[in-house]
């Protein structure tokens, strides 16, 4: 009877299974067959798994999340247009077919929320049983699939599975491709023949290109449409900008102004900050002009700031999750901390012998020179007999790191970074340097909350920023290593790395350091390339964040009260910063950190040069 029963039940998953994929692919008649079969399309049939007789809740999950990707490709997968633009090589035709499915389970995820728990599942279950494959680095088949989760990770607001993104960082050739912008264009996914493109570029650039055969009278078409459309949309928004730069003269002159965002609240603020007693003239005037250049160049604000965050990293973690993931860190890069050690070693002692005994010479008072002592007994009122221990460039010093946590940065790159801050900031402790570590990324994928409002305003145009800032605070300044060590481990949370939008970090850091009583502030930032945010460069000019990236840098590095230098991971930084080093290899991080500081202190003012 019990057996008579479980069987029932079976029968009725069955059932419901198959009127849900019939509803979600459009197609009333579609037959549903469970089978030992591989699961796929077979024209008026869809094969699906065999469901045992007393399924597990992830079994359940796994069958429904192959059936949904399924259903989903019969509803939107046009066929004409998929073999209109399909390449010609096998291994090409692969890594084609599973962009496709990528493309419709990411339009499921759009229109049939439902289907997300399903399709995640799906995924993890068989990153998990492709992860047992010995050949995962080399096996030519592997790149099909991993190109598959590589556009997801890329194009979808829901995390990857960890087994699946643990497959994609053993790939480099994925890491390489994460922060080219057209790979994420989350437009292109709702235009089958736009992905077909997407998909071909993303084939060429993984090595396949003789294999996509000729498509270069479509391309010239569509390239020459999108070139139009592009000089269309410049115009249009020059326009704008003109019409936004008439309309802002007037409200001035007016008086109040109703449209001020909160990053015009933030530049006003920085202007207030930077008129602090006891500057002189010239730099007031020097701070003025460039605040100036602001108003009339970048233009750069913020649709919403009601859900940006600013927020201590043990907050985004219980203390067990933290632990775990500090122990992670450790064991990743366990060889590496030795080498970073020698370097911080290194660093400590260049540091401690300025300390420990600068003195000045000759002097009129002071500490009786011992050196002098023949002389003075041979006539006693010799001048410039004394000496006096010089200050330190460093005794009054505070150095904030402030680090790029996005998702470009995501496996080996964050890992040092991370293993080389905590170096640098235990040596800092140790020779009486304060130091501060902060980071700054964003709350969500392609917008969070911004995006949202700014969807059920009506679309606006010109929004500004359409994201929602997340700023980590690491370590404060004023915190001693022991206290902040957990912390560090936050950037190996999965999920935790997402966007980067540098100039709005670069001012709240600059602001924070600012409020340091410290003679001498050092500002280091580590990135791997230019501010990217989907949803903010979608909806305006393509040079959006980099501008006013530009504008923080030169109004930092023009009142020249913080030295302000960059390293940057495998991009350069040099045309945005005066003060750069660009590093080829992540592991170079640990010595261009020690080395840059290092210069520094020993320097009354930096003398180091663009390399």
């Amino acid at each position: 009877m019990n057996k008579e029963k479980k069987s029932e039940a079976t029968d009725g998953i069955r059932k419901s299974i198959s009127e849900t994929t019939r509803a979600i692919s459009g197609n009333d008649t579609l037959k549903i067959k469970f089978s030992a079969d591989p699961s796929g399309d077979y024209g008026d049939v869809l094969k699906l798994p065999q469901i045992s007789k007393d399924p597990t809740e992830s079994e359940l999950l796994k069958v429904r999340g192959i059936a949904d990707s399924l259903a989903l490709q019969a509803r939107f997968k046009d066929e004409e247009t998929f073999s209109k633009y399909g390449p010609s090589g096998e291994q090409a035709k692969e890594i084609y077919h599973e962009l496709e499915i990528a493309r419709c389970e990411l339009l499921g995820e759009k229109y049939y929320p439902g289907s997300k728990r399903n399709i995640w599942q799906k995924t993890k279950a068989e990153a998990s049983a492709f992860s047992n494959n010995a050949s995962i680095g080399t096996n030519e088949e592997s790149i099909a699939q991993l190109a598959r989760y590589f556009i997801k990770r890329q194009l979808s607001e829901m995390n990857l599975p960890p087994e699946a993104s643990q497959l994609l960082d053993k790939k480099e050739v994925f890491e390489d491709l994460t922060d080219r912008p057209e790979f994420n264009k989350t437009e292109d996914i709702l235009d089958q023949e736009k992905f077909a493109l997407l998909s071909r570029k993303l084939i060429e650039r993984l090595g396949y290109g003789e294999q996509l055969g000729e498509l270069d009278d479509i391309e010239n078409d569509i390239d020459e449409n999108n070139q139009e459309e592009l000089e269309q949309d410049e115009e249009g928004q020059g326009s704008e900008n003109d019409d936004n730069d008439n309309s802002e003269t007037s409200e001035t002159d007016d008086g109040e102004s109703e449209q001020s965002t909160s990053a015009d609240a933030d530049v006003k603020d920085s202007q207030i900050e930077d008129a602090i007693e006891g500057e002189d003239q010239s730099e007031n005037q020097i701070i003025q002009n460039v605040q100036g250049s602001q108003s009339k160049e970048t233009h750069y604000q913020v649709f919403d700031t009601t859900s940006d965050q600013e927020i201590n990293a043990n907050k985004l973690a219980d203390i067990t999750e933290l632990e775990k993931l500090r122990e992670y860190l450790d064991q990743q890069l366990a060889s590496l901390k030795g080498a970073v050690s020698r370097l911080a070693n290194k660093l400590q002692r260049r540091l401690q012998a300025k300390q420990n005994r600068t003195w000045k010479f000759d002097l009129e008072e002071g500490l009786l020179d011992a050196a002098k002592l023949s002389r003075i007994v041979l006539n006693p009122t010799t001048p410039l007999s004394f000496k006096q221990e010089s200050s330190t460039n460093f005794k009054d010093t505070v150095v904030s790191l402030l680090i790029d946590n996005s998702g470009s940065m995501r496996g080996r790159p964050i890992s040092i970074a991370a293993i080389s801050t905590e170096i640098l900031a235990k040596t800092l402790e140790r020779c009486n340097v304060k130091c501060e570590i902060l980071g700054f990324t964003t709350k969500a994928w392609k917008g969070g909350h911004s995006r949202e409002k700014w969807l059920a305003q009506g679309r606006p145009k010109n929004p500004g920023r359409l994201n929602d800032l997340r700023h980590i605070i690491y370590k404060n300044a004023d915190e001693p290593w022991r206290r902040a060590k957990l912390n560090l481990g936050l950037m190996m949370k999965e999920g935790l790395l997402k966007e980067n939008i540098d100039g709005e970090a670069l001012e709240w850091a600059h602001k924070r350091i600012m409020k340091r009583e410290e003679n001498r502030k050092i500002l280091l930032v580590i990135s791997d390339g230019a501010p990217v945010d989907d949803s903010t460069l979608s909806v305006n000019p393509a040079n959006y964040l980099e501008k006013h990236l530009r504008y923080v840098i030169n109004k930092i590095e023009t009142t020249n009260r913080v030295q302000l230098l960059a390293i940057g991971i495998g991009h350069d930084v040099t045309r945005y910063y005066k003060t750069a080093v660009t590093i080829t290899d992540a592991e170079q991080l640990a010595g261009a950190m020690t080395e840059q500081l290092a210069d520094l202190f020993e320097e009354q003012k930096t003398t180091l040069g663009k390399s």
